[in-house]
């Protein structure tokens, strides 16, 4: 069980929809997206949690996904520095709402890169995905600030997905959500797993939040898979941020 009892977003701003996408998409429909953030806070809350809402960062318009500029943990946050250039300038305003939480805080530096999408958290061991956004660098500087407060770290190949969150979640039970398709590598075989059918892969990016999971709105076989564990589910509709290549985690910071 992740216990969470906080997190962090942020509003999207109108430049959303010049957010990065890696395909051709639909235009994103800005009014729909800030009623379907409003609901994705609703979700957060009825999950237990105390939810922080950030203003909106016209400049980069792909801020509202708040989990890709920091990596928390119980002991300490880590501000990362995100591969996409256009992101880059997010950690500055990301630094001092961590200060209102955190005592200890560590970065990320050049050449590193390392973006939050990347980082899957079970118990006090963190997964590291190597993709795009992330390099060897800033997954070996994460895996020595983790050590120095006592928490383990395991290296993930990359995977040929956005971020290594995009096709595999933990959902507790000892238990993966991987997306049909996805090779799972050899430092995450020890665990169950349950299969996302290809039509629904963006349901593979779940968020185990307490005694809850919360998943994206619209993918009826995954959530049939879901109900077997026996846990409660909360849905929420995001399909605007999918135009974009965002889903579920990456619109949060739980801790």
């Amino acid at each position: 069980m992740m216990n969470f009892s906080k997190a962090i977003v942020r509003r999207p701003g109108r430049s959303i929809v010049n957010g990065l996408s890696t395909s051709a998409h639909e235009t994103l429909d800005y009014e729909k997206a800030l009623v379907q953030h409003e609901q994705y806070i609703k979700a957060l809350e009825d999950c237990g949690l105390n939810v922080e809402v950030l203003d909106c960062l016209e400049d980069y318009p792909d801020s509202t996904f708040v989990e890709d500029v920091a990596v928390l943990t119980p002991d300490v946050a880590i501000v990362t520095a995100p591969g996409a250039p256009s992101r880059q300038g997010e950690i500055k305003a990301i630094k001092p709402v961590l200060e209102n939480h955190y005592e200890h805080i560590e970065k990320i530096h050049t050449p590193g890169t390392l973006e939050g999408g990347d980082v899957m958290q079970i118990g006090r061991c963190f997964y590291i995905g190597l993709s795009k956004r992330t390099n060897s660098s800033g997954a070996r500087q994460l895996k020595g600030f983790l050590k120095k407060y006592g928490m383990l770290s395991v290296p993930v190949s990359e995977t040929g997905f956005l971020h290594l969150k995009t096709a595999v979640t933990y959902i507790g039970r000892k238990t993966l959500l991987v997306a049909e398709g996805f090779v799972l590598p050899g430092e995450l075989e020890a665990f169950d797993r349950i299969q996302v059918p290809r039509a629904e892969y963006p349901a593979a990016n779940c968020i185990l939040i307490n005694d809850k999971i919360l998943m994206p709105a619209g993918f009826p076989k995954t959530r049939n898979r879901l109900e077997l564990l026996g846990v409660d589910i909360v849905e929420v509709d995001i399909s605007e941020f999918a135009k974009i290549d965002g889903g579920l985690t990456c619109l949060s910071l739980r801790f």
